[in-house]
């Protein structure tokens, strides 16, 4: 089921820094948004609707930390699907890993770095709710001439993430864009990426995120396949584009990946696009999800490979809709609109 954006309303709460204790900002946020499947705690949210299923956000940093779906029958047939680690002392933010919303408005002035919009201070803007079957809560942030809304929403069999993001100033802006999900996979041999066979790709290192746990450099590098040799081949060098020729893409290896159109071919009147859908594999849990991109232009795919026994026991992928080859344009007065769905036939 695709996320739908509901109409909020304007008022917006401060959410301040996490602390033992619930604050003032908290209880308020509790008091006027707090319902059935909505919680406040400390200066973060949790959505957790009928069936078990649940999602955890926090609220500053915009940072979905826990996507935990009931995957099985059984009473307590939940798993958590995300990979995300806990903070360290040299990190501004709270975790690293989960669902990371990346928005960088790129400057027309190359000397200059791009300004990432990504640790701007959220606020809650409301929430909203079907019965505890479908919730939404709505963050919103201001950087510069953009006014941005986060959407996070939660269904029995799905959970979506959306971003408008809307122009107020007087020239365009250009965007690199991205929602990267760090999904967790019980065995390196077993996690892969089925839907992409046909489509077109090259090497390439993903968008720089407070949230990131490879680095672009890191996820870039060369490793040493070690006694995972077997039917490992080298990564292309950057810009080549090659065609995926598998049905199945199988990630037991280090790879930093984006599936698109390439640039050069997108002025064509007929020209194919990114798919709109393909799923990752879980093969030793047996799960199998269905990541669906809107608004946004290519797909983003990276494993670690061995370098995942540096980020704990879990072996892990980081996959999501991007528009970074070419950015978005916004003109004024304009908004653009990006969404990820996660969901799942598992039950």
């Amino acid at each position: 089921m695709a996320a739908s954006l509901l109409s909020f309303s304007p008022n917006t709460i401060k959410a301040k820094a996490s602390t033992a204790t619930a604050t003032p900002a908290t209880e308020s946020l509790e008091l006027k948004y707090g319902r059935k499947g909505i919680k406040f705690s400390d200066s973060t949210v949790e959505l957790s609707v009928r069936n078990g299923s649940s999602v955890k956000l926090d609220i500053p940093n915009g940072h979905v930390t826990s996507y935990k779906p009931k995957v099985y029958w059984k009473d307590d047939g939940c798993e958590e699907i995300l990979h995300t680690l806990p903070s360290s002392s040299s990190s501004s933010s709270s975790s690293r890993g989960g669902i990371a919303l990346v928005v960088d408005e790129l400057n027309p002035n190359p000397n200059l770095k791009s300004k990432n919009t990504t640790v701007s201070e959220w606020t809650v803007k409301d929430v909203d709710s079907d019965s505890i079957d479908a919730l939404q809560v709505e963050l919103s942030c201001s950087r510069g001439s953009l006014d941005m809304s986060y959407v996070v929403s939660l269904y029995p069999l799905s959970m979506a993430t959306a971003v408008i993001v809307k122009n107020n100033g007087r020239k365009p802006v250009e965007l690199a864009t991205a929602i990267l999900s760090h999904l967790k996979c019980s065995k390196r041999g077993g996690a892969g990426v089925q839907g992409l066979k046909g489509f077109s790709y090259c090497t390439h290192p993903p968008l720089s995120s407070p949230f990131q746990i490879l680095s672009p450099s890191e996820a870039t590098k060369s490793e040493d396949p070690g006694f995972f040799s077997f039917g490992w081949e080298p990564e292309s060098k950057a810009g080549v584009w090659s065609v995926q020729d598998a049905p199945i893409t199988v990630l037991k290896h280090k790879l930093s990946r984006v599936y698109a159109v390439p640039p050069t071919l997108r002025s064509n009147p007929f020209h194919t696009t990114a798919p709109s859908k393909y799923e990752t594999i879980d093969q030793g849990r047996g799960l199998f999800f269905r990541v669906i991109r809107m608004g946004f232009e290519e797909i983003y795919l990276s494993s670690p490979g061995s370098y995942s026994e540096n980020y704990g026991r879990d072996y892990f992928i980081c996959t999501g809709p991007v528009s970074m080859l070419l950015p978005v344009t916004v003109n004024p007065g304009e908004e653009w609109r990006g969404a990820q769905v996660i969901e799942h036939d598992n039950l």
